[in-house]
């Protein structure tokens, strides 16, 4: 078969893991030929390709981000947007598509899919929030990267005694700020799964002042006061119908430091999330799952999803996996909550 491969929506480390592993076996095992679609969706909408043989993926397993490129492009939101997408197949001689991505980039899979396009997909996200997997390639870097910045916040914290506020990435899944909150030793962690109330956490942020240290609020992207405000960073949407987040961070300091009477600052961490090399963790997740993802294609076991489902790499539907958010259960941020403000 002549097969296409895709990374869509927001870049993560393993990325390049996945594509290594789908070519090297692909080639050497099966046979098969690839072309490598730049930029997500837009380039089987836009016929943009590649060749991606054996030695175009040498050396890329340690790279972050994708060497294939990425874009929020959604065709169903473009006129005849599947039509070009199948004639662009077609005329390319691509028998199916290996899309990688998150719970965007593997709607519109899941949609091609049910319209009769040959596809697999592969779960990315740094935010760990696709279903029918325990875990996605990406989260564990994310995590790390967010981790070893708390670990550096907390010493000029305490020089300073101030309120130090890292805002890491979560739109509606709070699995970063959970994670690298107990990792780091955070006084305080905010998730969108659980509105907070800004009194309490200047409560805790006092407390910890009084045992003589400076706390580290940690609160995702996402996270809502109780009055259920939102805070954007502007209202523009993204082709998904998304807005952008970002802007909590700062509020939340402000409201502190007016609260407590001690300065309070704000990290963004962004897209240092993203970036750089993998963890070996995301290196070896990201190889099974594109190894798993081509064994599907061989066996035209379309409209699948290959997935981590204990240590195992599982193939689920695609319909399955992108139904709903994996969001964060309140046991685990009740787990959390013994640590506040301590």
């Amino acid at each position: 078969m002549r097969i296409g491969v895709l990374t869509g929506g927001g870049d993560c480390p393993g990325l390049n893991a996945v594509i290594r592993a789908v070519v090297r076996k692909g080639v050497a095992t099966y046979g098969h030929e690839f072309v490598g679609f730049r930029d997500g969706w837009k380039g089987p909408l836009e016929g943009l390709s590649r060749p991606l043989g054996i030695a175009d993926v040498r050396g890329i397993l340690p790279r972050g981000g994708t060497i294939l490129g990425s874009s929020r492009t959604n065709p169903f939101k473009i006129e005849n947007g599947v039509e070009r997408i199948k004639d662009n197949l077609a005329e390319q001689g691509v028998d199916a598509l290996i899309a990688i991505g998150g719970e965007d980039t593997l709607g519109v899979a899941t949609k091609l899919f049910e319209l009769g396009v040959h596809v697999v997909g592969v779960p990315k996200t740094i935010d760990n929030d696709l279903g029918a997997t325990d875990y996605t390639f990406g989260f564990d870097t994310a995590v790390n990267i967010a981790m070893e910045a708390i670990d550096r916040l907390h010493t000029t914290a305490e020089s300073h005694h101030r309120t130090l506020v890292v805002e890491v990435m979560g739109r509606h899944a709070g699995w970063i700020a959970l994670h690298a909150g107990l990792a780091g030793g955070a006084n305080v962690i905010l998730l969108p799964e659980r509105q907070f109330d800004v009194d309490q956490v200047a409560g805790y942020v006092e407390k910890r002042f009084q045992h003589q240290y400076a706390p580290i609020v940690v609160v995702a992207e996402g996270a809502q006061p109780l009055d259920g405000q939102m805070v954007l960073a502007n209202q523009e949407l993204d082709s998904f119908g998304h807005v952008r987040l970002g802007g909590i961070g700062q509020w939340l300091a402000e409201q502190l430091e007016a609260k407590t009477g001690k300065e309070a600052r704000t990290v963004v961490l962004g897209h240092i999330q993203r970036g750089g090399t993998p963890t070996a963790f995301d290196r070896v997740l990201a190889t099974r799952l594109g190894l798993q993802a081509i064994d599907a294609v061989n066996e035209g076991d379309w409209g699948k999803m290959v997935a981590m489902q204990s240590t195992d790499i599982v193939r689920v539907p695609l319909a399955e996996a992108t139904r709903e958010l994996k969001t964060v259960p309140l046991e685990r941020y009740e787990e959390a909550e013994v640590f506040f403000g301590s």
